[in-house]
């Protein structure tokens, strides 16, 4: 029970933080996409960073049990899907975790966006068996595999790089990006005006 609650607590804060940010607009979802305003994109990318490495030297420390890593599968089916996802977002201003709170904030547009997503999943379900013997759902690339091997994981690696330290690098690499990247990669409007 208390697992649950604490789930709900994480859930609660973490949505009030895409709020916050504006990861639950999407007109700043639009400006992120059209290189107008990256400061959306920087904050995702410091986020991925700082939770690559707390992760990753949590592991080399202890603290955090290498069992808990999950590993999603490489198949062709998924990179379609997160093809799809990528193109929708970019449509609708919303992926799965900012609709829902779109929609608590109470924008109404996206409930259509979050029934729509539900609708698109009963049709996958449905549909499952004719995807699966497509071959779409076969592993490719040794199926759940991580880039380096990490030590006490059931996943093989790709290589034999040490995985926690490469998630680090990894990690400091995308902090360092967030930090680097201007606030927007195309001009404003103001600078293309001709000079007089």
């Amino acid at each position: 029970m208390m697992s649950i609650v604490l789930a709900i607590v994480i859930g609660l804060a973490f949505g009030a933080v895409l709020d916050r940010i504006g990861a639950s607009n999407p007109n700043m979802i639009g400006k992120m996409l059209n290189l107008t305003n990256l400061n959306l994109a920087k904050t995702i990318l410091l986020a991925i960073g700082t939770g690559s490495v707390l992760m990753f030297a949590g592991q080399m420390l202890g603290f955090v049990d290498v069992g808990h890593m999950s590993v999603k599968a490489a198949y062709v089916g998924v990179f379609i899907g997160g093809l799809m996802l990528g193109a929708g977002w970019a449509l609708a201003g919303y992926c799965p975790g900012t609709g829902v709170v779109a929609a608590a904030s109470g924008r109404k547009d996206a409930l259509f966006f979050i029934a729509g997503g539900l609708l698109g999943a009963a049709a996958y379900m449905v549909t499952y068996p004719m995807w699966k013997s497509s071959g779409l759902l076969d592993s490719i690339a040794g199926g759940k595999v991580t880039v380096g091997t990490v030590p006490g994981s059931k996943f093989d690696g790709l290589t034999t790089l040490p995985g926690d330290i490469l998630g680090i690098v990894l990690g400091l690499g995308f902090i360092a990006l967030a930090f680097a990247l201007p606030e927007r990669l195309t001009p404003s409007k103001s600078n293309l005006q001709p000079a007089e």
